[in-house]
């Protein structure tokens, strides 16, 4: 996020929610509006993502149109503004103007399968072997898999290699080293640790791998194991290691204070990289987010986009748009992007060898290993709990509740209960 990393999901909620009877009505007849949408050759086929930024845009743009020319067809790209996109496929599909090709980011992907207005990829032959289980359970629904990333992001532990060498500390791998290197790396004018706890889908997701890594889970917040990593970065704050601003930052806000110097250590992903590295007076290193205990693995949220074929009359507009799917999602193609992007490749040995020619990215490919969908467990009930655990978050670091408090009042939140 959003990287969803990209943009927090909270755009789209209370809009699908009451958009979904008129697209289950409308899907049976969508269909693209470009060449040959009715008989006759298929020539060309509409594509639509959230690509708007620069280089990002051409890069996609170039993608589609090289993967366009292996299928033959010439690939219309729209791109519009990320807030823009679940809002325009509602409308496409009441309208029945639905694009051939359709990105989601990931969690959005629940919330238009079972409006109906997808195809399942299996009635196409894709390729989907090599893929991590969790990467692919991005692009699943009711067990049927609608979407392919070909990559994917996540977050991990960024520090400034010179700050923890003057300090004498080690690159904290447990929560309780990482509690002691952020007390010793605090001074005037600098925290030990940062993160992005701020009232959205984005302070939800830097949460989540401690959540997680601690056997806490969405399904139920109001756990000793969800309250106890919810209480460590109460703990940060409190200690002063961590400043209580960061219920008001982004994640951009956090990088900010990495590369100002004004924190040591920060949780964040890695399209921060291209910045990072401009600064050729900054040496910092990256490692996976710290775990309850010595041997544990940490478990994080998979971050990125899914390449979709919406429903359609015309199976050869559809048969065309799966052959560019799948040119998307061939190995060579991922490491592609993933070099353009600062991304991991979903296949996990082209993951493997891209850690191997980025060093930079080995943390987050390590990382990826058990990483899990935010929508896995929940499905289209994810909302509700990430507004939940926000919600907890900023009760608990404010104080206004203690982390058990702040948690339970998550749960009835979340389910009713």
């Amino acid at each position: 996020m959003i990287p969803p990393a990209r943009l927090p999901a909270r755009r789209i909620a209370a809009l699908l929610t009451g958009a979904i009877t008129l697209v289950v009505a409308a899907t049976g007849c969508g269909g693209g509006t470009g060449a040959g949408s009715a008989t006759g050759k298929v020539t060309s086929i509409t594509a639509l993502d959230y690509y708007t930024d620069e280089p990002e845009h051409t890069q996609w743009g170039e993608m589609l149109t090289a993967c366009g020319r292996t299928a033959g067809v010439k690939v219309e790209q729209t791109s519009v503004p990320p807030a823009s996109l679940v809002p325009k496929v509602l409308r496409q599909a009441s309208s029945r103007t639905l694009p051939d090709l359709l990105m989601l980011d990931n969690p959005d992907l629940q919330q238009i399968a079972q409006t109906g207005a997808l195809t399942p990829l299996d009635r196409f032959g894709i390729d989907s072997r090599g893929i991590a289980k969790g990467i692919l359970s991005a692009g699943t629904h009711e067990g049927k898999v609608y979407g392919l990333a070909p990559y994917v992001s996540t977050v991990a532990l960024f520090y400034n290699k010179d700050m923890l060498a003057k300090a004498g500390v080690a690159v904290p791998r447990t929560w309780g080293e990482l509690k002691t290197a952020a007390a010793e790396l605090t001074r005037p004018g600098r925290y030990g640790m940062a993160v992005d706890a701020n009232a959205t889908f984005e302070g939800t997701w830097q949460f989540l791998p401690f959540l997680w890594s601690n056997g806490g889970d969405e399904r139920r917040l109001d756990t000793p194991q969800a309250a106890q990593a919810l209480q460590l970065w109460v703990d940060l704050v409190k200690s002063g290691s961590m400043s209580k601003s960061v219920l008001n930052w982004t994640q951009a806000d956090v990088h900010d204070q990495f590369a100002a110097g004004r924190t040591a250590m920060m949780v964040n992903g890695p399209w921060r990289i291209p910045a990072l590295n401009k600064d050729k007076n900054l040496r910092w290193g990256v490692a996976p987010i710290p775990v309850p205990r010595t041997g544990q693995t940490p478990v994080t949220p998979l971050g990125g986009e899914v390449w979709t074929i919406p429903r359609s009359p015309s199976k050869a507009r559809q048969e065309k748009a799966a052959k560019v799917l799948a040119c998307l999602n061939n190995s060579s193609n991922m490491l592609t992007l993933a070099e353009q992007h600062f991304t991991v490749p979903s296949r996990t040995a082209v993951a493997a060898r891209h850690a191997e020619q980025v060093p930079s990215m080995a943390a987050f490919v390590t990382s990826l290993e058990a990483a899990r969908a935010r929508t896995s467990e929940l499905g289209v009930r994810w909302p509700k709990a990430a507004t939940g655990i926000y919600t907890a978050i900023q009760s608990a670091l404010t104080g206004e509740q203690t982390p058990e408090e702040a948690l339970r009042h998550a749960q009835r939140f979340a389910t009713g209960d």
